[in-house]
């Protein structure tokens, strides 16, 4: 089975204003740690010579991700290193209209290790798509963030997608979630 590793919309301002003004530091923080986490894999990646994929959200004009402004910038840590991949996407399912499947395809890659933002919106779709594409998906259970929403915390978010996505299967793929300390490649 062939793996590479996929960061989904690691942005300046994906969290940007999605929580109160008490909420706000504890989203920013949680992002913080997963780009630690992801910078961490990533580094492990390429030393195994694993394809690094990084997919980048364009919101279109005026929106926070829109192309070409500081808050659609990849976060600085997590920059892309030469033979690197970049997908950029302008809708939540990462394969929807890019050539990401053809650039998994062209490297025979059976397998994503997957984490990112926004839980709810792009990982989720990404993920599920993958698996109905085929793809066997890792999702890092603590390497995936979001803002809150009106009813739930983005922790709350995080983990009931962790358990409704763990187990989730299409034919003979499947998505199993592991927490970034457990994932090597």
């Amino acid at each position: 089975m062939k793996t590479a590793l996929l960061v989904i919309d690691v942005q300046n301002d994906i969290v940007a204003g999605m929580g109160t003004p008490e909420r706000q530091p504890a989203i920013d923080q949680a992002l913080d740690e997963i780009v630690m986490r992801l910078r961490g894999l990533q580094e492990k990646a390429r030393q195994a010579g694993i394809p690094v994929i990084m997919v980048q959200h364009d919101g279109g004009p005026g929106d926070e991700l829109e192309k070409g402004t500081a808050g659609w910038q990849i976060r600085e840590e997590l920059a892309l290193k030469p033979g690197d991949v970049l997908v950029e996407k302008r809708s939540c399912d990462s394969f929807h209209e890019t050539d990401l499947q053809t650039v998994l395809d062209q490297r025979n890659i059976s397998h994503l290790v997957v984490g990112g933002c926004q839980t709810q919106y792009c990982v989720d779709t990404t993920v599920r798509r993958a698996v109905s594409l085929g793809y066997d998906v890792t999702l890092i259970g603590d390497a995936h963030t979001t803002g809150d929403t009106a009813s739930l915390q983005f922790a709350d978010i995080v983990a009931h997608h962790n358990e409704t996505l763990s187990g989730f299967r299409a034919g003979n793929a499947r998505v199993r979630v592991r927490p970034a300390a457990d994932i090597s490649f």
